[in-house]
């Protein structure tokens, strides 16, 4: 009985705490992304309440400018890795995240800090949908390479299609700020659609 009683519980948390892999496409850039749930690997962690993760963005210069006018030449790929904890708000599918991020190209590097909101749209009945947002924001402080500062923020629209995997609709603006004569460069600036898959 108490095996039985183990093995219950067992699956019921390990329903909760899921690692996700996500693939973002447009015309012109790839990005690519994984999170790890930690309390998968340390049972002293309640699940689905801690995450580390990487993202790696080849941006194309078509979506990306010169806040100053102008386009850029050539851009280089974004590369990620970042904590976030999180917590459920109530019973009615909100969560809030609190988060950090090192983030670089070739001569741009940040550590932004930011706040994250997902919520789940009330109508399981028809199919699971959530919308998502978050805010990340580096000052001069939190800047080295030749960076002088970093605001991101994105906004995206899921569907949960099957279980554990969603199609993802979505928009974010990636803006990079320069010491040197580059100035003010929006590195990305794009809407995307892609897939989310949890494991």
């Amino acid at each position: 009985m108490l095996k039985k009683i183990l093995l219950i519980t067992a699956t019921a948390i390990s329903a909760f705490a899921l690692h996700t892999a996500e693939i973002n496409i447009n015309d012109r850039d790839l990005e690519l992304g994984v999170k790890f749930d930690m309390g998968q690997f340390n049972n002293n962690i309640e699940p689905n309440t801690i995450f580390i993760g990487a993202k790696f963005l080849n941006g194309q210069k078509e979506n990306s400018k010169l806040e100053s006018g102008g386009s850029l030449s050539v851009i280089d790929p974004y590369f990620e890795v970042n904590f976030l904890m999180k917590k459920a708000i109530g019973d009615m599918g909100m969560s809030f995240g609190m988060g950090a991020k090192l983030n670089f190209t070739k001569d741009f590097s940040t550590l932004p800090l930011g706040l994250e909101f997902e919520y789940a749209i009330p109508a399981k009945k028809l199919v699971p949908m959530y919308v998502y947002g978050s805010v990340y924001y580096a000052p001069g402080a939190l800047s080295f390479s030749d960076a002088k500062g970093f605001l991101e923020y994105r906004m995206s629209y899921d569907v949960e299609i099957i279980d554990n995997g969603r199609i993802t609709i979505g928009y974010r603006n990636i803006n990079t700020n320069y010491e040197t004569a580059l100035g003010n460069v929006v590195y990305n600036d794009s809407y995307y659609a892609g897939f989310k898959f949890a494991f």
